[in-house]
């Protein structure tokens, strides 16, 4: 039985029948002629979900992405050293002790995954000449292209660990869609870059470019593909990776004064975050009718659920799998 198949035989209730709900609408969207905007929040690059994305982006089901920093740089860390990575299955049981010890031997822990130090430090020796570079030629970069250039350059292509093809980002490049990572020193190698700037070694901040201009560029980005082609917002989580692309519409309407710019087509948001705590992830998507973000006949859909489990099969059902 396919994957499509099983969730159209057993998914039929709750957060079940929501997750095949959203992924038929996705699928409209996109035979409609639509494009998909895709946010990713929490450990989702260490949680290797470019095992499925990677795919999604190579066969022109999104068409541009906005991710945490951290998502961004550990899509490169898994690639380039995955096999150095320590598994912790027994995580949960962990004294503050077997922490520190974790720590001592050089690893960085995200739930059940521990990132090794010589990782980091590896692409920064890449890195600072990149940073230097750009001061003498006046180059400036959006994070992502920091890694772009570095794929373009081949710099990596000896230390790949796994197969480019589990790289998102790696897709996304090959693509050439754009990808944005607001609050880039919310990040290791955002604060590597932070602790350089202040040592000297690089001379400013300004060869990074800022959130501002990044949102810049996607406010250009939307008005240039939404004017041939509705565009649907795919969130998993929440944070900054979905807040900062999300407000592209009411910023574009109540800011710029573009009233005749459509709102987001489609919503979908995979979140373990509930609404009674007051966070913004946690709010259902009618709440965004009020901010100006979707209409109140856009599809709208939101999964309470782990988004390494329903992420992939959402897109296993988009590709028809």
């Amino acid at each position: 039985m396919s994957i499509t198949a099983f969730m159209n035989t057993h998914y039929r209730h709750f957060n079940a029948r929501e997750t095949v709900e959203a992924a038929r609408a996705y699928r409209r969207h996109l035979e409609g002629g639509g494009k998909m905007f895709m946010s990713l929040a929490g450990a989702m690059s260490t949680g290797e979900l470019g095992l499925s994305l990677a795919e999604m982006i190579r066969q022109d089901k999104v068409h541009a992405i906005s991710c945490t920093a951290a998502n961004l740089e550990e899509d490169v860390f898994n690639l380039v050293g995955h096999d150095e990575y320590k598994m912790v299955p027994n995580y949960r049981d962990l004294s503050p002790e077997d922490e520190e010890r974790l720590r001592d031997e050089g690893f960085n822990r995200v739930t059940d995954t521990c990132i090794p130090e010589n990782v980091f430090r590896d692409l920064e020796k890449t890195l600072i000449g990149y940073w230097q570079d750009a001061h003498v030629t006046g180059r400036r970069y959006m994070p992502a292209e920091m890694y772009f250039r570095m794929f373009e350059e081949g710099v990596l292509d000896s230390k790949f660990q796994v197969p480019r093809e589990n790289s998102w980002l790696y897709a996304a490049w090959q693509k050439g869609i754009p990808v944005y990572a607001p609050g880039f020193e919310d990040s290791t190698l955002g604060n590597i870059f932070a602790a350089r700037v202040i040592d000297g070694t690089i001379s400013n901040h300004g060869v990074i470019k800022s959130g501002t201009e990044q949102m810049e560029h996607l406010v250009r980005w939307y008005i240039e593909t939404d004017a041939s082609a509705p565009i649907g917002f795919f969130q998993i989580g929440g944070g900054i990776a979905g807040d900062f692309p999300i407000c592209v519409v009411p910023m574009l309407h109540q800011d710029f004064g573009a009233d005749d710019v459509p709102l987001w087509a489609y919503f979908c948001q995979i979140s373990d975050s509930t609404t009674s705590y007051g966070s913004y992830s946690g709010a259902v998507p009618n709440e965004k009718i009020t901010w100006g973000k979707l209409g109140s006949k856009t599809p709208k859909y939101i999964v309470e659920s782990d988004a390494t489990i329903v992420a992939p099969l959402i897109f296993a059902w988009v590709l028809g799998q």
